[in-house]
């Protein structure tokens, strides 16, 4: 295990390595992000990744500074520091044990936890976040720090919910509108629904237009056509496609109910260029029943 200051990624992955980095998991001893961690151990199991715990302080003052989990001191306090290494010593010790074969280690880092954690999305494989942690407002659904780093880490990132657990062997549904993030997202999905053996549901919404019945060929046809490489890839995975005449965010959110994990792109048709997350993701993110991946180009 490395336990130690920041540092700054140099090199970020490049397209080959991404399926051999490891799983960054945004770690605070908080119930949230122990979900996150359980989430990612999962998801280890399926594609041999490494998982990583990174725990970062926040630092409100020179002279003083928040450390979830942990009572506030001063700085220096050697001995909060201590409680920290050991806590995230620990629970990468004990997720080891209970997980043999699979590689867990813990690191602590310095510094604004989005920002630091927006900096490590570069050279991981994919980032887990429980959706509220120590510090969080009673009144937020997701956390600020989960809607920030999902608008700007290099790499998917997931957003692990309450009720995780819930639909363990449901279907991953994913959200295509025929844009580019939407078309990574959909290869995000069908990489995982594979890996897990359970069905991968495709999920469009569409606006009727006068003559409804009319249109529904020609919105099937495209996404068939979006498809038919995973189809070719995936010869085993079982695909259902559904049209659903309503807003995408309303069709992902109730999707999630029976989903085990529901897949968006960072910005859909609609979006503005200058927004890095579009309004379906961060409705996903704040209202959806299971865990939320929000998927964009490296």
């Amino acid at each position: 295990m490395a336990l130690g200051p920041r540092n700054r990624p140099d090199h970020p992955l490049k397209e080959d390595d991404v399926r051999n980095a490891e799983i960054l998991v945004g770690y605070d001893g908080s119930t949230d992000a122990s979900m996150a961690l359980n989430w990612a151990i999962d998801e280890a199991r399926h594609s041999g990744q490494p998982v990583r715990l990174a725990y970062v302080f926040e630092w409100l003052t020179v002279a003083s500074w928040v450390g979830p989990g942990v009572a506030p001191g001063v700085w220096p306090d050697d001995t909060a520091r201590r409680q920290v290494d050991d806590l995230v010593r620990k629970a990468a010790a004990d997720a080891t044990a209970a997980n043999p074969g699979l590689t867990i280690t813990g690191e602590v880092y310095d510094g604004p936890p989005a920002l630091v954690l927006q900096e490590r999305s570069a050279e991981a494989g994919m980032l887990v976040l429980g959706s509220r942690g120590h510090g969080g407002f009673g009144g937020l659904l997701a956390g600020s720090t989960a809607v920030s780093v999902a608008a700007h880490a290099h790499c998917p990132v997931v957003v692990v919910r309450d009720g995780a657990d819930k639909a363990l062997a449901g279907p991953v549904a994913v959200g295509v509108d025929g844009s580019e993030p939407s078309l990574v997202a959909l290869g995000f999905a069908a990489e995982r629904a594979a890996q897990r053996q359970v069905p991968l549901r495709v999920l469009h919404a569409w606006t009727p237009g006068p003559n409804a019945e009319a249109g529904v060929p020609d919105e099937r046809a495209a996404v068939e056509q979006a498809l038919e490489p995973w189809r070719r890839t995936f010869a085993e995975l079982t695909i259902a496609v559904d049209l659903v005449p309503t807003s995408p965010a309303a069709m992902l959110i109730e999707a999630s109910r029976d989903a085990q994990l529901v897949v968006v792109g960072s910005r859909g048709r609609g979006g503005l260029a200058g927004m890095l997350l579009g309004s379906v993701s961060q409705q996903l993110i704040q209202h959806a029943h299971c865990p939320v991946a929000v998927v964009r180009e490296r």
